[in-house]
């Protein structure tokens, strides 16, 4: 199970209202945990299953405009541990990846600037930004039975980006 769906509002944080803030950390927070639950009790049955999350390089640094997105992606990692915490045992293991910057349509507003788009390419050790192809290995690495002895850990796959 991959939680992968989010939001991110990029409002200034004088300009987040309750409802902004509140669907945010709904979609990207809680809907991961209440999905999970749902469904772990089918792969407990199966005799284990692989759960990965969806982080970010917000989940342990700030960024401009994004107060309710970094919030909802810092507790997507204690919420990976809290998960691997309670599953585990049953053999349902519980990982994040952590993305540096892809072109997605939640990212649109960076790849719309080509002085951001060198930024964040300059910010990485590897000196390019991500390729959706980037994320391949690490996706099946982490939803194979090869990452049985791993859960609770998140993985950055951002080209060296949280290095620097």
């Amino acid at each position: 199970m991959v939680n992968a769906a989010g939001v991110n509002p990029r409002q200034p944080a004088d300009d987040i209202s309750w409802d902004t803030w509140d669907a945010t950390l709904h979609l990207n927070l809680s809907v991961p945990f209440f999905l999970a639950r749902e469904l772990i009790a089918g792969m407990q049955a199966k005799g284990g299953g692989n759960i990965i999350n969806i982080a970010s390089l917000q989940s342990y640094r700030a960024f401009a405009n994004g107060a309710p997105y970094g919030a909802s992606k810092g507790g997507i990692v204690q919420l990976t541990r809290s998960m691997a915490e309670a599953w585990s045992g049953d053999g349902v293991v519980t990982n994040a990846i952590s993305p540096g910057f892809f072109r997605t349509e939640l990212t649109e507003a960076v790849f719309d600037n080509p002085d951001r788009i060198k930024h964040h390419a300059e910010m990485t050790a590897i000196g390019r930004n991500g390729e959706l192809t980037d994320l391949d290995g690490a996706t099946v690495y982490l939803a194979s039975r090869a990452a049985a002895y791993i859960t609770g850990t998140v993985l950055p796959v951002d080209g060296g980006y949280s290095a620097k």
